[in-house]
């Protein structure tokens, strides 16, 4: 998850759609040609020759550009890069993910960097280019369970976390994980019945969430189909900003709402396959949970923000996912 509310669900990864699944919303990105003389010479230094071809990645909801490159000499690498002037936060962003992934970087599930271009005003991270696919949209069992495979993987690998000022979660996600509250101080007139029935509730729960979700496992923290790559033999998560320390099983919780929102199983399908989730306590979960799906209902009656491309239909979709994972899971009618 993201510490700017305004920027969930706001990555520089690619989103596929499929029939009956909930994408992110197709707009321009920022080509290679767009960007800065200054910037595009780094890259082609750092990859020892000119760049003859270079691939915008569709989807996502960053206006930055997010580029598949190749050079003359066959040198091949996926270059991140936004500006101030994009988002006013995104540089910051893309430092955060740097860092992160450097810290990774001889973990195989994660891109390598190759280098990291920092003008101030224009942030660049050339990574390691992956031949992979995204996940095939709506999402199947199958490819499901290869990611919770994968991912579980990665937390045993990376408990504990690495010592190097990741916030824990609580930290992290603090001030944004707070959506029921900021509702029940003033309900918008479009809050759905349910929510509004038990906003108090609701808001008395996720007060609770953060002590739930402790723990010592480095945390991706923004897991959703367009964060993902499956090559022939492997996952690899990309998209690092996020990340954080907590309870492995974090990961999945947040990550439930945007798999039944692309066509995909319930949640509990995905915590009944996570043994980490299993032996929680049922009401730590159940408090992650209220705080995602306050977050997504809240965000989703916000106007779009203001430098990306408009991710509220997508955060619509996963608060009504959430929200009916939540009548089921309490009871509350």
């Amino acid at each position: 998850m993201t510490t700017d509310a305004s920027a969930y669900n706001a990555s520089d990864g690619s989103a596929s759609d499929g029939s009956g699944s909930a994408a992110a919303p197709e707009s321009v990105r920022a080509g290679w040609e767009e960007l800065p003389p200054a910037l595009r010479g780094w890259a082609e230094q750092r990859l020892g020759g000119p760049v003859v071809s270079a691939v915008t990645a569709p989807g996502g909801f960053s206006v930055g550009a997010a580029c598949r490159l190749r050079t003359r000499q066959g040198q091949r690498a996926f270059l991140k890069a936004v500006s101030t002037g994009m988002n006013p936060r995104s540089t910051d962003l893309q430092r955060r993910e740097a860092h992160v992934t450097r810290l990774l970087e001889h973990d195989p599930a994660v891109p390598a960097v190759l280098g990291v271009y920092d003008a101030g005003d224009w942030a660049g991270l050339l990574l390691t280019e992956v031949d992979g696919r995204l996940p095939p949209q709506p999402w199947q069992p199958v490819d499901l369970e290869r990611v919770l495979a994968a991912l579980a993987a990665l937390h045993d690998r990376h408990t504990p976390a690495p010592a190097a000022g990741l916030p824990g979660v609580g930290a992290a996600y603090g001030d944004v994980l707070t959506g029921w509250r900021r509702l029940a101080a003033g309900p918008p007139s479009g809050l759905d019945a349910w929510s509004r029935r038990h906003l108090d509730r609701l808001a008395g729960v996720e007060a609770g969430w953060a002590g739930a979700a402790a723990g010592g496992t480095l945390l991706h923290g923004d897991l959703r189909a367009d964060n993902l790559l499956f090559t022939a033999d492997r996952v690899v998560f990309l998209d690092w900003p996020w990340a954080c320390v907590g309870a492995a099983w974090f990961d999945v919780v947040a990550f439930a709402p945007s798999v039944a929102a692309q066509g995909g199983p319930a949640p509990d399908w995905l915590l009944a396959r996570t043994p980490r989730a299993r032996a929680a306590a049922p009401e730590a979960i159940t408090a992650v949970a209220v705080a995602v799906a306050g977050y997504f209902t809240d965000q989703a009656s916000r106007p779009a923000p203001a430098g990306l491309r408009n991710p509220r239909t997508f955060q619509d979709a996963q608060a009504r996912a959430a929200r009916a994972w939540l009548r089921e899971r309490t009871g509350w009618t």
